[in-house]
């Protein structure tokens, strides 16, 4: 079903009539849609790793290059060509039955570190700070993949990027002013949106909801990682530790499943900055779709027959509910990952605003 709503949403731009305006961004997203449609008909993941998908991932991300200075870029992309090389040396000395290398798992712990600090150091202009934020993110994800999964970060993002855009063109052909002159690439997370240029809630806010609403439930279905408890395979923590700690695991593998959660964030953050809107707005329509999706599966909560047909029409109502909050705390943390900047050095804080 999330491969068909991925489908049907690649015919958005075409109904829209935003093809005339920018088919290169229109066929960006068909292609973004379909591409991420195949996730969803994969298996779930599976025991053997399989390294050459996840070798590949380092390479995806190089035509972007432009986008970020030059230091921070190089930081990240050596991060992540580092990580494709420490996750084919772990599994080879695995297999080899030599045990996990010290080096390996000092770069990895270092690795999950400096994926919340590394994007702190970067501009805070739109794209800058949504590729180091990517980038990092990638990195640790793919240390912590067993297969095709690590190839879903990538395609996630892309069509998150291409959203971000298409979004501003819906605005512009809508022949507002305001809109006409901002530029994504000089958009700042850290500018605080002057109250007297808010706009007013349109119809398309509700769509933007919507597809936000929609593809949370793609970051955390898409793989297929959450089919059952199976599927927390413990060999995607084998680049960390190697010793069963079932604390410091689950922590790890809760993480590996928010990444592609907060990418999702960090877009929604996007559009609300670029598109002039109150983020209070946008995230109340937000809440008022997952409330008629839980009264949807209140309506479906079963008193009767077998307890795996009560207990799971229970399980999607709270899991529904607890949505809410759990966006909320997520709204927060993204936020300060997306605006937040450390400055180092006086050369820097001249450049700071």
């Amino acid at each position: 079903m999330l491969s068909v709503g991925l489908i049907v949403l690649a015919g958005w731009p075409i109904v829209s009539g935003l093809t005339e305006k920018s088919k290169s961004r229109t066929v960006s997203w068909i292609l973004s849609c379909l591409c991420l449609a195949l996730f969803p008909l994969m298996p779930v993941v599976g025991r053997e790793p399989n390294v050459t998908l996840k070798s590949h991932t380092s390479t995806q991300e190089r035509s972007s290059d432009f986008f970020l200075p030059g230091c921070v870029l190089c930081v990240c992309m050596a991060t992540v060509a580092l990580c494709a090389y420490v996750l084919t040396s772990t599994h080879s000395s695995l297999q080899r039955k030599e045990g996990l290398p010290l080096v390996n798992q000092i770069i990895s712990w270092s690795t999950l570190i400096s994926s919340f600090v590394v994007p702190l150091l970067s501009s805070t202009r739109l794209f800058h700070r949504l590729l180091s934020i990517l980038l990092s993110l990638v990195s640790t994800f793919l240390l912590l993949s067993t297969g095709c999964e690590a190839l879903f970060p990538p395609v996630l993002s892309c069509l998150m990027f291409v959203w971000i855009n298409i979004e501003q063109e819906a605005l512009q052909s809508k022949g507002l002013c305001l809109f006409k002159t901002l530029q994504l690439s000089s958009t700042d997370f850290s500018d605080s949106i002057d109250i007297t240029k808010i706009r007013q809630l349109r119809l398309d806010d509700i769509r933007r909801s919507y597809f936000f609403v929609f593809f949370i439930i793609m970051a955390f279905f898409g793989t297929g990682n959450i089919a059952s408890i199976n599927s927390f395979d413990p060999a995607s923590v084998y680049c960390f530790l190697t010793v069963f700690n079932p604390f410091i695991m689950g922590a790890l593998m809760m993480w590996k499943v928010l990444i592609p959660f907060v990418i999702v964030m960090c877009t929604f953050e996007s559009i609300q900055v670029s598109t002039q809107l109150s983020s209070r707005s946008l995230f109340l329509i937000v809440l008022v779709i997952s409330d008629l999706m839980a009264l949807h599966f209140f309506f479906l909560v079963q008193d009767y027959g077998s307890w795996l047909d009560i207990g799971t029409s229970i399980s999607h109502y709270v899991i529904v509910m607890s949505m809410t909050i759990f966006l909320m705390v997520l709204s927060v943390f993204t936020h300060i990952l997306t605006s937040k900047r450390i400055l180092v050095g006086r050369r820097m804080k001249m450049h700071f605003r």
